[in-house]
Order: structure tokens, then C-alpha cells, then sequence
């Protein structure tokens, strides 16, 4: 609020000295300024709460994830983090311990190499069509959480057409419930980060253990369905969505084969 008994949001008048929250547009009366004090309180409410927030939010993505999903479909959404912040956040997450704890590692220049690409009768060695695979495949991995990113629309594409007619949910819907998974998944990504250090296997054995999670996921969102039903449904969404993938890598080996090609 401001010195006049405005609100600083909106300039209503504050009807009370004692009103904590403006009635017209719910801005907090009167307006804290922004010092240490005000910053500690928004980490702790906003951030810590473990009965709201972030820390809520990731809490129950992990322990009862369809439960959580369900309820910010229906609507239950005060307490939680929205989705695209909290797929940011973690996205954001993943990037730091990746570069500050296994280091990040930029592909050489030998994808697009001068030569090589295809012989003088226009045939691609197999040898280059396996070295590109191998660059691309190292590329998306050490850019994971932004090629997951990006592919976020075809994830929710592919869930949809696995879940035709379930719940009647929209594409939009969708976009939501893919964005938890994947934040599930950032998750994920980052507790195996640390161990990576030691073991790199344990890249693999994460999205392996991502796609159960997020099985079990959809298990608890469509709890009217029979188990197997549902688990069914999920295991045919990220084998469309793993075929979406693999189409999309061969496009771009075929790009990248051409334009080596002509280098």
C-alpha cells in the first residue's frame, strides 16, 4: 500500500488499517519492500514449504506423481508449482550439475568433417553413417534437457493417441501432463548425475528407470482403469514416442550426411 492508503497495485482505497490483501486485485497491503527480510520470507513460502511450493510439488511428483497430476487437472492447483516453472527448474538443475560435477563436454567439429561423406558413386560409408550416428546420439545426450525440451509436444502427442477416448483429455492437457513427467524425469537425471562420476552407466539405467516411473505414473492418474490397462497404455506411449525419436535421428543423419557430403 501506498503512503496514501492506495493500494500500490491498483490505487483502490483500503477500506481498514487492518485489511492484509487489496479486495479489487488481492495485492498484499501494505507492500513490503524488497530487502533481505522480504527475500528470505518468499524463499521459505515459495520455495521451502513443504506443505506448498516447490519442495511440495516435487515431494509429491515423486512419491504419489498420478495423484498429484490428477488433482492439478480437476483443478487443486493452489498449493502447487505450475508445471512449465517447474519443468524450467529442474531443466535448470539438470544443466548445473551437469556442467559443475561431470563437466560439460562440447561435440568436436568432426560432424560436419570436410570429405568422407559418400564415395564417388554417391554411397555413404558405413563407417561415416555410424560416426554420425554416434556424434548426434553424444550430442542430444549432453544437451538432454533441452532436446527434451523441444520434444516435449511430440511426448504429449504420442500419450494422447495411447489414451484415446481416457478421461477425454485435451492436448493442452496433455502438454501439462508431459510436462510433469519430464520434470519426473529431470529429477531423475540429476540424482544420477553424481554417480555418473564413477559410473556412466547410469545414464542408461536412468531413462530406463524414468519410463517405469512414468508407467507407474500414469497407473495412479487413471486409477478407474484396470492396471494393466493403463500400464499397457503408458508402455505403448514412450514406444510411439521412442519411434518418433528414432525417425527424427535418422532425418538428421541424413541431413548431416548431405551436408558433409558437400563440404
Amino acid at each position: 500500500m501506498s503512503d496514501s492508503g492506495l493500494c500500490a497495485n491498483c490505487d483502490r482505497a483500503i477500506d481498514g488499517a487492518d485489511q492484509t490483501f487489496c479486495p479489487a486485485c488481492g495485492q498484499p497491503t501494505p507492500a513490503h519492500r524488497i530487502d533481505w527480510h522480504f527475500l528470505g520470507h518468499e524463499i521459505e513460502h515459495s520455495v521451502l514449504h513443504m506443505d506448498r511450493g516447490l519442495l511440495y510439488t516435487l515431494k509429491n511428483l515423486m512419491i504419489r506423481p498420478g495423484h498429484l497430476i490428477r488433482d492439478y487437472i480437476d483443478g487443486r492447483r493452489a498449493h502447487h508449482v505450475k508445471p512449465l516453472l517447474l519443468i524450467m527448474i529442474t531443466a535448470a538443475a539438470v544443466v548445473f550439475l551437469s556442467r559443475f560435477v561431470i563437466g560439460s563436454e562440447v561435440m568436436g567439429g568432426n560432424l560436419f568433417r570436410a570429405g568422407g561423406g559418400a564415395d564417388a558413386g554417391g554411397t555413404a560409408d558405413p563407417a561415416r553413417i555410424l560416426e554420425v550416428v554416434n556424434a548426434v546420439n553424444r550430442w542430444m545426450s549432453h544437451h538432454f534437457a533441452a532436446v527434451t525440451l523441444l520434444l516435449l509436444p511430440l511426448e504429449a502427442a504420442a500419450f494422447k493417441l495411447a489414451f484415446w477416448r481416457c478421461r477425454n483429455l485435451n492436448y493442452p492437457e496433455w502438454l501439462v501432463i508431459t510436462a510433469f513427467l519430464t520434470a519426473q524425469t529431470f529429477v531423475l537425471w540429476g540424482l544420477s548425475i553424481p554417480v555418473q562420476r564413477w559410473y556412466p552407466g547410469a545414464a542408461g539405467w536412468m531413462l530406463w528407470l524414468s519410463i517405469a516411473y512414468g508407467v507407474f505414473s500414469m497407473v495412479q492418474l487413471f486409477a478407474t482403469l484396470p492396471r494393466w490397462n493403463s500400464a499397457l497404455r503408458a508402455i505403448l506411449g514412450y514406444v510411439l514416442y521412442l519411434l518418433i525419436n528414432m525417425a527424427l535421428l535418422s532425418v538428421l543423419v541424413i541431413v548431416v550426411l548431405v551436408v558433409s557430403g558437400r563440404t
